[in-house]
């Protein structure tokens, strides 16, 4: 018995010692500046972000969010959400239903579409506020929603989609 618990001391000081000794053999000194600096951002963006995805945007908040988005660049975004939907005047309902004119909307108002219940029950009308909202998670907006759509977790993407969807329409909402 005392052979095995002095191998296991053994083997236990063998591997702690091998481990020191590669630490001491191949010692590493921590540079002073990063080797990768990356530029362009800053902490007090990062926490801005994460804070109005988390609490939702207060009701002055849009205007910021709007001003970080154009409807070209909303153009090009909306090729994520062109696969389910059209955005045509005369557009057909695809997997999802057809957006002409969506901000202003009542929420499940297309008469030739058939909604999730939660969406018909939800009763609101397409805002600014209403849609950025939904777009960040749209199960989480609106619980029941058919729409499997993971959600735009950048605000940017999220300004320019809602910007080139008001332009999108015969009486586009006026820009808050």
């Amino acid at each position: 018995m005392s052979k095995i618990v002095v191998s296991v001391v053994l083997t236990l000081v063998l591997i702690i010692g091998i481990n020191k000794l590669s630490d001491v053999v191949y010692y590493v000194e921590k540079p002073e500046k990063s080797a990768y600096i990356v530029t362009g951002t800053s902490s007090e963006t990062s926490v801005k972000t994460v804070s109005s995805e988390s609490e939702g945007l207060q009701p002055g908040d849009i205007k910021t969010l709007l001003a970080l988005g154009s409807v070209e660049n909303g153009m090009k975004v909306f090729k994520k959400c062109a696969a389910c939907h059209s955005i045509a005047k005369d557009g057909k309902n695809k997997i999802g239903p057809a957006l002409w004119g969506v901000i202003g909307r009542k929420t499940g108002s297309l008469s030739d579409y058939k909604y999730s219940k939660a969406l018909l029950a939800y009763g609101k009308e397409w805002s600014f506020e209403e849609m950025n909202g939904f777009l960040i998670k749209p199960k989480d907006w609106i619980k029941g929603t058919k729409m499997a759509y993971a959600g735009l977790k950048k605000e940017d993407e999220r300004a320019s989609v809602i910007l080139y969807l008001n332009s999108m329409s015969d009486n586009p909402l006026p820009t808050p």
